[in-house]
């Protein structure tokens, strides 16, 4: 039978905290950034990234931390079958940081965490067998349960015919052998742990380690006689890391000199961080060696995975996703430092960005100064408007139902308890910065727009309006477009989402061409927004247009949203027909079409709470229903 997964790793799983300030003591770090770490899980998400089918074995407690290593492991693809929950321990912690190009401080908070309490009785039968192989782990050969459980793992998988791939994963400190202080090295000779490993090797299939590493498996200091010592027990084909100077494999006998192994291209980049390097070579050479690729191809793909890894801050996050390393192989980069590349940068944010649905409906309530004044008119006081906002959130809720697809466009000005009840349901949700009604376009807030913006929920998406015309007056079209690209920087560099909305024509003619030529405008600056949200166009030929602009310039972008400009349902309806045809169009959101009769009514005190709310889910659902007539009429054409 045919494995379902491709390759199932075994062992640590833990949440890295990375120092943000680049260059200092750990002891001075004053904000960090999390993600997944542990080889097996950098690995799990590595070759998930890379188009292999994966899982992992480990356990993580039943905290927050826990909770997310798992939700991470969904979001990437990997199989989380084989992710315990531990009652009684808490998920294991790194702290780490960059003090210079040689250090790389960390350290292990691992007293009796959670994945080091794997057991035999955590390894299934039907799940080990069902990839074609297994990786194991030097760390989890430390204790005795763990070791016990990577051998029943090894036991299964030679049972079945799978492979078995050993990454040696040697840190002295997990064995006992130095003290807390010490997690950044690496070596540490033991013929004890030599002696423990030995026994592993013959049923290994592949061995993978740095030179330091296979000393440690070999027994031996001399690194060609620490593979000759291994190759004495084992039939495995091994993998010799080497750094700056690439990796050299040794799939028979071994020859006089290293440099007489099999090897592949280098990559020569600029070392920024050393951890999690291993992790994504071992991703790239397992992409290349499961699917049965020349050896030279498995380097290839090992070496620029770990260039890719020692160019950028964090582990797992910095891995290459399939896409970004073909690229990379076809195309190269003008950089060194690979974390400057514009081009492989987008790639990589684009690939790697949380699952979303492929279609979008939305109800806009982020309107303030519209919202401001019938307050005003209808005399009722501003610090009302919160409160509809979530009665909005409710009929939201009530069309959406728990499914995919919908979303909410909500302020942080008079949204704040609507945003925190928006987040009770899985929406997708839009924040604008901008100033409302700003032209030139101005943010909101004041002071340093990206130290606001860090503070939001990752989740959450940007959304900046702006009121921009290709007839516009030089300098305000420059000014603008000098705010979108700090916008967009900003965005990229603390990994949110943008949404750029574009509105034409209250500023000048909307001809079939012109938001397509203010698309290509912005992309030429380099704005590669998430999303576009438009008004409607004239006829299906100004959207095919701005279609073809979009997969011209960036064909991972999400798509377009139209938005409504107050028009009545009919009319909304009917710009709906126009855009399905082309593709590129995801959906809708709407704000004061769905609300604005029921807003009005409810801050006179003519409308209950509940009649508000049944009233806009009622118009909600009809702008539905309409979108997903026509959109399905277009997909069947």
């Amino acid at each position: 039978m045919k494995p379902a997964l491709d390759v199932i790793t075994i062992g640590r799983s833990s949440v890295d905290l990375y120092g943000q300030q680049v260059g200092g003591r750990l002891e001075d770090m004053a904000s960090f950034s999390k993600a997944v770490g542990g080889c097996p899980a950098n690995i799990a998400i590595g070759t998930a990234r890379l188009g292999l089918k994966s899982g992992l074995v480990t356990r993580v407690g039943d905290e927050a931390m826990g909770r997310f290593i798992r939700e991470q492991m969904q979001r990437e693809g990997v199989s989380t079958q084989g992710i315990v929950t531990d009652k009684q321990r808490l998920t294991a912690l790194v702290i780490l940081g960059v003090r210079d190009e040689d250090s790389f401080p960390l350290i292990f908070y691992r007293d009796n965490c959670a994945d080091m309490a794997l057991t035999e009785d955590d390894i299934d039968e039907r799940f080990i067998a069902s990839a074609a192989a297994i990786v194991v782990t030097g760390t989890h050969f430390s204790r005795e349960t763990t070791a016990a459980a990577q051998k029943k793992a090894i036991r299964i998988a030679k049972a079945n015919g799978r492979k078995v791939v050993f990454d040696v994963d040697y840190r002295p400190n997990l064995w006992g052998l130095l003290g807390h202080g010490a997690g950044e090295s690496r070596y540490v000779r033991s013929d004890a742990v030599t002696e423990h490993l030995k026994p592993i090797l013959a049923d290994c299939d592949l061995i993978v380690g740095t030179e330091e590493e296979l000393h440690i498996a070999g027994g031996s200091e001399d690194t060609l006689a620490a593979i000759r010592s291994i190759r004495a027990i084992s039939n495995a084909t091994i993998v010799c890391k080497r750094g700056p100077m690439g990796c050299v494999v040794f799939p028979d006998a071994i020859p006089d000199s290293l440099d007489d192994g099999v090897k592949g291209p280098g990559f020569p980049v600029e070392v920024y961080n050393v951890l999690g390097a291993g992790d994504a070579f071992l991703s790239g050479f397992l992409r290349g060696w499961l699917r049965d690729e020349p050896l030279e191809t498995c380097c290839a793909y090992a070496n620029a995975s770990g260039a890719f890894a020692v160019s950028r801050l964090l582990c797992s996050p910095e891995i290459p996703t399939f896409p970004e390393l073909q690229h990379f192989l076809k195309t190269g980069s003008r950089h060194k430092a690979l974390r400057f590349d514009e081009d492989i940068n987008h790639i990589h944010w684009a690939t790697t960005r949380r699952p979303q649905s492929d279609t979008l409906m939305a109800l806009a309530i982020d309107h303030r100064m519209q919202l401001e004044a019938m307050a005003k008119e209808v005399g009722a006081p501003v610090e009302r408007i919160p409160d509809f906002k979530v009665l909005a959130v409710q009929a939201a809720a009530k069309v959406a139902d728990g499914r995919p697809g919908f979303g909410m466009l909500i302020d942080g000005t008079y949204g704040r308890e609507a945003l925190f009840r928006a987040a009770d349901h899985p929406f997708w949700i839009g924040r604008p910065v901008e100033l409302p009604g700003s032209r030139p376009l101005d943010f909101e807030g004041g002071g340093s727009l990206g130290a606001r913006l860090v503070e939001w929920p990752v989740g959450h998406t940007i959304k900046c309006l702006c009121f921009y015309h290709p007839d516009d007056p030089q300098e305000l079209r420059e000014r603008q477009e000098r705010d979108l690209l700090r916008l967009h920087d900003a965005a990229r560099r603390i990994g949110r989402e943008l949404l750029v909305e574009i509105i034409a024509g209250k500023n000048g003619a909307l001809k079939s061409d012109t938001v397509a030529g203010i698309l290509q405008r912005l992309y030429d600056l380099g704005i590669k927004p998430d999303w576009w949200k438009l008004e409607p166009q004239r006829d299906e030929a100004a959207w095919h247009a701005i279609g073809k602009v979009i997969s011209a310039n960036d064909p991972l972008c999400r798509g377009i949203v139209l938005l409504g400009l107050e028009a009545p349902e009919n009319e909304l309806e009917a710009a709906f027909a126009a855009a399905a045809s082309e593709p590129q169009v995801k959906g809708f959101a709407v704000g004061r079409t769905i609300f604005n009769d029921a807003a009005r009514r409810w801050l006179k005190g003519e409308m209950t709470d509940e009649a508000a709310v049944i009233d806009m889910a009622s118009r909600f659902q009809r702008l539905v229903d309409a979108w997903q007539r026509v959109s399905g009429r277009a997909k069947a054409a």
